[in-house]
Order: structure tokens, then sequence, then C-alpha cells
């Protein structure tokens, strides 16, 4: 196993997604009935966290009460974690006493929201917040469970006959009941880069972010391009910087709402920054030094990229000469 599979969300927890027992409903109503059988419940793309340290998922039997707030929409069934079948139910159409609805279009929401038919330290939060505090068994599930739930709420018409389809295969497929196209959930091919030059490594900012925050360039892989042309294209056009030698290094999924993140490691064959304002709000140069003092949380400027985002692993992992 590479270090580069151990990336938040990587999928090393063991889980056994089941794709074989999805179409079988008897099966799927048997195992809905088990006494093994947890059910991670979602509010609006939140998970349902656990205790106060807020490091585990809370699972429920799927006889608990608060899942009646998922009346009317199927389950997805997520596999199993040894003898366990493991779903998700969607609880979104609850509506919490005193919400924000401010908070929730923010790029970050902080507020966390508490069923009253659950323990008090049982809690709907965001996901990004917690990610890096999950064992790799439960992030998975909590990628899982947003990834699919959010392509069920954005993708309910037929895209060839503009008919509303119907959740079929345990949630991992929906069927036109009128011209029978099915369709699956999809996933965006995302780069991000880890582009440097000496001792330095190309940061930006996209407008909107929080004060401070600069990560690793990205950007979304056209149609017919490869990993490599698509790191130059994005680079060349974000910043003015041509890039030259490319390799992968690692991926991750990132259910926000729908990405694979390919991380690469490129070259950059020039200095001068040229933004274009309608990617980035700012791009900057930063050493080595200055960021042992970023990712240390001392840089007076710049916040550290978020732990369990790639672009910390990779910038982790350039800092310690760990690049594999």
């Amino acid at each position: 196993m590479r270090d580069a599979e151990t990336v938040t969300f990587g999928g090393l927890g063991g889980l056994d997604r089941g794709a074989a027992l999805r179409g079988d409903a008897e099966r799927q109503a048997a195992m809905w009935r088990g006494p093994a059988t947890r059910v991670l419940p979602m509010w609006r793309g939140k998970p349902l966290i656990a205790g106060e340290a807020r490091s585990a998922l809370g699972l429920v039997p799927p006889d608990h009460p608060v899942l009646a707030e998922a009346a009317g929409t199927p389950p997805l069934f997520l596999g199993l974690a040894g003898d366990a079948p493991l779903f998700a139910a969607d609880l979104s159409g609850w509506e919490p006493a005193g919400l924000d609805a401010g908070a929730q279009g923010a790029f970050f929401d902080p507020t966390e929201q508490h069923h009253p038919a659950l323990p008090a330290d049982h809690r709907f939060a965001e996901l990004r917040g917690v990610m890096a505090a999950l064992s790799p068994l439960e992030a998975e599930l909590a990628a899982m469970a947003r990834g699919l739930f959010e392509w069920h709420r954005t993708h309910g018409f037929c895209a060839r006959c503009g008919q509303r389809s119907e959740v079929t295969m345990a949630g991992w497929q929906r069927q036109c009941p009128a011209c029978r196209a099915p369709h699956f959930p999809r996933t965006d091919p995302v780069v991000i880069m880890l582009i440097t030059r000496g001792n330095r490594v190309l940061m930006g900012r996209s407008p909107g972010w929080p004060p401070g925050m600069f990560s690793l360039l990205a950007g979304f892989i056209e149609p017919g391009e490869t990993i490599e042309a698509a790191v130059r294209r994005e680079v060349a056009e974000e910043t003015g910087v041509p890039v030259g030698a490319v390799r992968y290094l690692a991926s991750q999924p990132w259910p926000f709402p729908a990405s694979l993140m390919l991380g690469c490691a490129g070259e950059a064959l020039g200095d001068a920054i040229t933004i274009d304002p309608a990617e980035l709000e700012a791009a900057r140069w930063v050493t080595r030094e200055e960021m042992v003092e970023v990712m240390g949380g001392r840089h007076p400027e710049l916040r550290p990229a978020r732990k369990g985002a790639i672009a910390h692993f990779l910038i982790r992992a350039w800092l310690a000469d760990a690049l594999d």
C-alpha cells in the first residue's frame, strides 16, 4: 500500500460495498430488518456525529424513531462492515427549530443541528469539519452517503426525455419509467496541483474564501483531455505560470458535491504570476520555510489548508520530502 492511499476518504476501512446485493430487493429488505444493521442519518449533506469528541458517526438501528423523518425517501445501501449491513437515510425534510438558513449557504457551515429523538451529544455536523477525526471506514461511509444523496437531489429527471426518474439498485441507480434509460451517479475528475519551482510552491485563493485561506490550484478536467494536459492548462489559465513535467501522486473522493481529486506534482518553468480575476483573487509563491509556519498556524497572513483535504496531505508530504 502506498502512503498516498491513506488520504481522508481513501477507502482503507475494509468496507465491502456489496455491489452484487444492490439489485436483490428481497435481500435488501431482509438486511434492513436485521439486528446488526445500522443506518447513518444524513441531514442536508451533514452526517450525524456522536459524542463530544466529534470523532464517530451516529449510527442508529433501522427502527430508531429519528428515521421517521426519512419517510418516503428510499434508504441507500452502503455495504457491509463484516456481517453488519450499513445504510444511509436522508432526513433533509426535517426543519429544526431556530435554523440559520444563511449559514447553510456559506462556504463552511459551522452550525450543528440536534434532533429531539436523539441523545444530546448527537448532532448533524458539516463533514469538512469532522472528516479528519473519523475512522477510515466511517469517513468513507459519510462521503458515499453525502455524494449519493446530493446526486439524487440534483438528478431527479431523465436527461434523455425529461420524465421524473425512479430510485433503483438500492440507491445506486435511477431508472426512467418512460424511456427506460438508466442513470448512474456522476463523479467529476478534478486535478489539484502541487506546482513547485525550487524551494517554493504555488498557492492560490478563490474569491469568497475565508480570510487568509490559500490552497493548491485545482480545476476540472475537460472532455478529451489528459490529466497532465489539464494540470498545465489550469495553471496557465489561472496564473500564467508555464508547467513542464507533471506526475500523478494521489487521489481523493471529494463529495462537495461530486469530485474525484487527482493530486499531481508539476514543475514550473517560470516565476511570473498573472492571475485570471475570474478564477482567482490572489496567487503567490510560498517558500518551504514559510509553509512550515503556515502549517503550524503561525504565519501572519496565510491559513493552512484544511486537515483532511488532499491539499493538506500533499503539502505535508512535500515538506517531509515524502512525495511518492
